[in-house]
């Protein structure tokens, strides 16, 4: 069985930081992309940035680009997304996903996370 938890979101104020982790159980990740998303209230699920496990390769949505960086560590199966330079616009649930053919898109993931509320309040 898969599970995906997620922890670190919080309440910060704009310009600051924040690092989310998600931990992976249930599946040997090689073959897998992990992915964040997040989903402020009434906006559907948004891509925000992803990792193909075994090469390593990156995708950031615009809007995060040269702020967020997402990172993984093999040994823990764990996949980070730091936040720097938060702005109020940044405020959403956000998830973690994994999936096969995952890279963009909500549909590409087969497993997600319950979600971490991140607050930036100006």
């Amino acid at each position: 069985q898969v599970q995906l938890v997620e922890s670190g979101g919080g309440l910060v104020q704009a310009g600051y930081s924040l690092t989310l982790s998600c931990v992976a159980s249930g599946r040997t990740l090689s073959n897998y992309c992990m992915g964040w998303f997040r989903q402020a209230p009434g906006k559907e699920r948004e891509f925000v940035a992803s990792i193909r496990w075994s090469a390593g390769i990156i995708y950031y949505a615009d809007s995060v680009k040269g702020r967020f960086t997402i990172s993984r560590d093999n040994a823990k199966n764990t996949v980070y997304l730091q936040m720097n330079s938060l702005k109020p616009e940044d405020t959403a649930v956000y998830y973690c996903a994994l999936g096969q053919r995952g890279i963009w898109y909500v549909s590409e993931y087969d497993y997600w996370g319950q979600g971490t509320q991140v607050t930036v309040s100006s």
